[in-house]
């Protein structure tokens, strides 16, 4: 028999921004930030982490690969790269 993977699945965190039940724009921003949030930190930096987990708990792994293959071709609807972050 193939040897079984444990997998442990996390509830993403009660997010503000997206109260409603319909969690599609949450799926779809917590991408966005990752990818924001690893362009500015690097991979590594702890806090993208939590915005990885919660796309990967929410979004469908289709909808994933194919912003994926955007993002790769340069189609993307969200410049990733070049952005401000807003001053205090």
């Amino acid at each position: 028999m193939a040897e079984e993977k444990k997998l442990d699945w996390i509830t993403p965190q009660f997010d503000p921004r997206f109260p409603n039940p319909n969690q599609t724009v949450h799926c779809f921003q917590s991408y966005v930030d990752y990818h924001k949030c690893i362009n500015i930190k690097g991979e590594e930096f702890a806090p993208c982490k939590v915005f990885l987990r919660t796309f990967s708990s929410l979004c469908p792994n289709a909808w994933v690969a194919k912003w994926d293959e955007q993002r790769e071709n340069g189609i993307f609807a969200v410049d990733l790269e070049n952005f401000t972050i807003p001053k205090k």
